[in-house]
């Protein structure tokens, strides 16, 4: 039997013990109770699964949300969007009931890209949605209505980054081609931002929290972020900071986050920052290759890729944001809501290996991954296998688990095992296998509790 191996087994006996003897087995984040957002944090692990919305005026153009960077548009060219922006198909229940459908349990949704266009009512610019579009109505406010009816959290994104502002000087390593004047007052700037953050904080009910971007863009500027989640946490003390920054959390910030990338991998080039194990996580995935709306970007992951996602970053504690990106006119794609409908369908039969789990003991394998479902009161833990590969037969559990009963997920009937060499040995058979993840349930027998008022003899 592998380490690996061994120290698995050993770890599920000690949680069998501790379920068995003391009820239950803290979740991570519980020993931070005096925190006024633990609970917060106890939530969001448990979600699992939220909506991305990158949404602006960029849509217009229908090439993304870096339009203006990459196509060199000065300012005095981008500021002719917002009189044509008039999204009078946007409906914020119709957004909020897909993002239920789908099993999602949040929506985290752009209210400044690094356009600087504001898609909310700000009274510190007339650069927003209400002051310079013909549609006039602000549409954070929409959502954060729709969201409170449906249970659904709403979180903000905020870019840091500002392309347009006159006061964001001295550049940072992007939007050098708006025909900006090479001045500005960045004490000013900040004021704007963190004046901004108060009007998300304020405006538009309890929220579930702020999600940055683009400190990458000058990571030495005094952004002043300490007093910018101050004012956060002071506004919403249940709201969540997290900022995507690609580096170790910043002292403040309530979850981590990955672009692109699942937690420990570095495809995108820019996740090196290591996981920590003491915040929750997340990680951000495009359905296509685009962000913001691309009308030619038709580069799709299938239902079966995103399942493998969600359990992927389940696996490896967390969450798994999924973006979608609306047309200029407020609608998601049928390409977007047929996927998101077919995840939902799987969820409400697979959901139990997904929310509220924690990762599981044993490391993401060549075969998949494993959640955990912690003990409670005179229950065991439960462990559930992810097979992510078809052509998996056999699994070798660890000698510690020759008393566990491993069974597929929904169906009655355990599966067969047999001792083997280093560990017991079962076999998936052809006719219980899902399309998407065969999950597999290993639970252990529930130790008989010894009477605290039991007597030595």
């Amino acid at each position: 039997m592998s380490d690996r191996l061994r120290s698995w087994g050993g770890l599920l006996g000690a949680l069998a013990i501790v379920a068995g003897v003391f009820g239950s087995a803290p979740a991570r984040g519980q020993e931070a109770q005096e925190s006024p957002n633990a609970a917060a944090k106890r939530w969001f692990e448990d979600a699992k699964f939220g909506m991305f919305v990158h949404w602006g005026v960029y849509s217009l153009l229908g090439k993304g949300e870096w339009v203006m960077n990459n196509d060199k548009i000065p300012i005095a060219e981008y500021r002719k969007l917002p009189p044509q922006f008039n999204p009078v198909k946007f409906d914020a229940d119709e957004w909020v009931k897909l993002a239920k459908a789908a099993g999602m349990r949040y929506i985290t949704v752009t209210t400044k890209h690094h356009d600087g266009f504001c898609m909310y009512d700000s009274k510190l610019t007339d650069y927003d949605v209400i002051d310079a579009t013909p549609y006039a109505k602000d549409p954070m406010k929409a959502l954060a209505e729709a969201c409170r009816k449906n249970r659904v959290k709403l979180f903000f994104y905020y870019s840091l980054l500002d392309w347009h502002h006159p006061d964001y000087f001295p550049l940072g390593k992007t939007g050098h081609h708006t025909g900006r004047e090479k001045k500005g007052d960045w004490a000013k700037y900040v004021a704007y931002y963190q004046g901004q953050v108060r009007e998300l904080c304020t405006n538009y009910g309890e929220i579930g929290g702020l999600w940055f971007d683009g400190w990458w863009d000058a990571p030495d500027a005094a952004w002043d972020l300490e007093g910018t989640y101050k004012i956060i946490h002071d506004l919403q003390p249940g709201a969540l900071v997290g900022n995507n920054h690609h580096v170790t959390p910043f002292p403040g910030e309530d979850f981590q986050m990955f672009e692109q990338d699942l937690p420990g991998e570095n495809s995108a080039g820019f996740n090196k920052a290591e996981a920590t194990t003491a915040l929750p996580l997340e990680t951000c995935l495009t359905m296509n290759k685009s962000w913001g709306y691309n009308a030619k970007d038709d580069h799709y992951k299938s239902p079966e890729q995103v399942v493998h996602a969600l359990a992927g970053a389940a696996g490896r504690g967390a969450n798994l944001l999924l973006n979608v990106g609306p047309k200029p006119d407020g609608t998601i794609g049928v390409e977007f809501a047929e996927r998101l409908l077919t995840v939902g369908r799987w969820l409400e039969s697979n959901g139990k290996a997904i929310y509220e789990t924690r990762r599981g003991p044993i490391p993401p394998q060549a075969w998949g991954v494993t959640t955990e479902r912690r003990p409670t009161l005179n229950q065991a833990p439960t462990i559930y296998l992810h097979v992510l590969k078809p052509d998996v037969k056999e699994i070798l559990l660890p000698e510690s688990l020759i008393t566990a009963v491993a069974q597929p997920l929904g169906k009655p009937t355990p599966l067969e095992n047999a001792p083997a060499p280093g560990g017991v040995k079962i076999t998936i058979p052809d006719d219980v296998r899902d399309p998407y993840d065969t999950i597999i349930m290993v639970t252990l027998p529930v130790p008989t509790p010894v009477p605290r008022s039991a007597k030595l003899r």
